[in-house]
C-alpha cells in the first residue's frame, strides 16, 4: 500500500522526538538523523524495499543529493519536504554518519 506523500510527511515530522529519546549516545551529536531514521534506518539499511540504504554511501553523493532535493532541482515529494529545512552543517553531519556506518549489515 503506497502512501499519500502528505501523510508519510507527517509522520516523519513527528519522528525524531520518538527516535531522538532512543538516539545511542554515538548519534546524538547529528542534527535530525531522527527524521532519517524512519525511512532509512539508524544503520543506514531502509525500513522497506521502497527506502535505499545509506549505509556507506559516500558523503559527497549524499551531500550533493541532500542540497539537490532541498532546492528543489530533484524532485521527490517526501524527500522535497525532509531536505528543505536542513542547513549545509546538519547536511554534512548526516552526510558524514551515514558513510561511517558499515554497508554490508
Amino acid at each position: 500500500m503506497k502512501l499519500p506523500a502528505a501523510v508519510l510527511a507527517s509522520t516523519i515530522a513527528f519522528t525524531p522526538l520518538v527516535a531522538a529519546a532512543q538516539a545511542p549516545a554515538q548519534t546524538s551529536n547529528v542534527p535530525k538523523l531522527g527524521t532519517c531514521v524512519t525511512c532509512h534506518g539508524r544503520d543506514g539499511i531502509g525500513t522497506s524495499p521502497v527506502f535505499p540504504n545509506l549505509a556507506g554511501q559516500k558523503s559527497l553523493y549524499m551531500v550533493q543529493q541532500l542540497e539537490l532535493f532541498r532546492s528543489g532541482a530533484r524532485k521527490s515529494e517526501v524527500m522535497n519536504v525532509v531536505a528543505k529545512p536542513l542547513t549545509d552543517a546538519e547536511i554534512e553531519a548526516l552526510a558524514a554518519y551515514y558513510e561511517g556506518l558499515d554497508p554490508g549489515k
